[in-house]
């Protein structure tokens, strides 16, 4: 699951939030690598060829637009949730791609924790909402695992309240 109960006092809970990676740095290296190799195997059969001098720019522009797509992609899965629940305030931090940031606080005696299965722009939307304003928790999870986020979160607010 990509989230996890980060170590906390005992009156707080901290929960962190992050995107799953289909492909982490190390399969991005071998994915590379063989896209690479694939793209250079027809190279071979123009070795000593005039031509080959001017594949070879366009092969390589290939293998490096895939780069940088690909590098891009990392950039702006950077996403990072940080809720914090504590008996006095709850409080949702959540650093986006570039640097953005954003915060929302709220009274977990009002807070109210949402799964809304089809009412939302997505299956299994999760929101947190106190005093009149509503958040998304978790934009970037899957269906499923905001379905199996919603009653883990359930019971860490309980803990909250008396």
């Amino acid at each position: 699951m990509p989230y996890q109960y980060l170590p906390s006092p005992p009156t707080e809970t901290h929960l962190h939030l992050w995107p799953h990676r289909s492909l982490p740095k190390r399969g991005f290296v071998w994915f590379i690598a063989a896209t690479t190799g694939l793209i250079a195997v027809p190279l071979l059969s123009l070795l000593g060829n005039p031509a080959l001098w001017f594949m070879l720019p366009f092969l390589m522009a290939a293998v490096a637009g895939v780069w940088f797509a690909l590098q891009r992609s990392y950039r702006d899965a950077e996403i990072v949730e940080d809720l914090t629940l504590t008996p006095d305030l709850v409080t949702l931090t959540r650093h986006g791609p570039r640097g953005q940031r954003q915060d929302w606080q709220g009274n977990p005696h009002w807070l109210r924790l949402t799964l809304h299965p089809t009412a939302g722009p997505v299956p299994n939307y999760l929101t947190l909402k106190a005093e009149g304003r509503e958040v998304e928790l978790g934009a970037f999870l899957t269906s499923e695992e905001r379905l199996a986020l919603h009653p883990d979160l359930t019971r860490a607010l309980a803990t909250l309240r008396p």
